[in-house]
């Protein structure tokens, strides 16, 4: 992964060395190649040089960011670049969503990451699996397993279908929670 990264580092390198002027999709790539490649503060400094130049970040941009933040383990900064996103009237998306709600949940803060999953139904957007594996990632973190498990039961009443990680979160989280006999159920 870091072999690419730095391969899409270069590349970005040589374009603006021949004078081509890179766009938003450009940095977009750039962006997420830094995600992949657990580059956090390389992807911040290309938002901040993408506005530089005068482009507006879009959802893509901001997604990126935020779960560069989030494999970064910098919660605030995730959370700060969902706000400045919103506040340049774009609409999150499902992606955008996991990303903060990972974020929340890799940084305890579970009321935060419980908070964006309401604000996200509210926006109408369908949580996915990838969404409810970080929220209840986040109540097992944050010892909250009775919302773990209704968690756990509305993805299933939407009909999406646990995997591992959400049984495994799940189970964790009633283990820490003391509650051992719903965990053995």
């Amino acid at each position: 992964k870091g072999c690419r990264t730095d391969t899409a580092l270069d590349l970005l390198a040589e374009m603006k060395a021949a004078g081509l002027q890179p766009d938003v999709i450009t940095y977009n790539a750039a962006i997420s190649a830094c995600e992949k490649g657990a580059r956090t503060d390389t992807a911040l400094d290309l938002l901040s040089e993408m506005k530089g130049r005068g482009l507006q970040p879009d959802v893509i941009t901001y997604s990126a960011a935020i779960s560069a933040c989030e494999k970064g383990g910098r919660t605030d900064t995730a959370l700060e670049l969902l706000a400045e996103m919103k506040g340049d009237r774009l609409e999150p998306n499902v992606i955008t969503y996991n990303a903060a709600i990972s974020a929340c949940e890799k940084g305890c803060r579970t009321d935060t990451a419980l908070d964006l999953l309401a604000e996200m139904k509210a926006a109408g957007l369908q949580p996915d699996v990838i969404t409810y594996n970080a929220a209840i990632s986040a109540c097992e973190k944050g010892n909250m397993p009775d919302i773990a498990l209704e968690l756990l039961a509305e993805m299933k009443g939407r009909g999406l279908q646990p995997d591992v990680i959400t049984y495994s979160a799940g189970i964790s989280a009633c283990e820490k929670g003391g509650r051992t006999d719903t965990a053995l159920d």
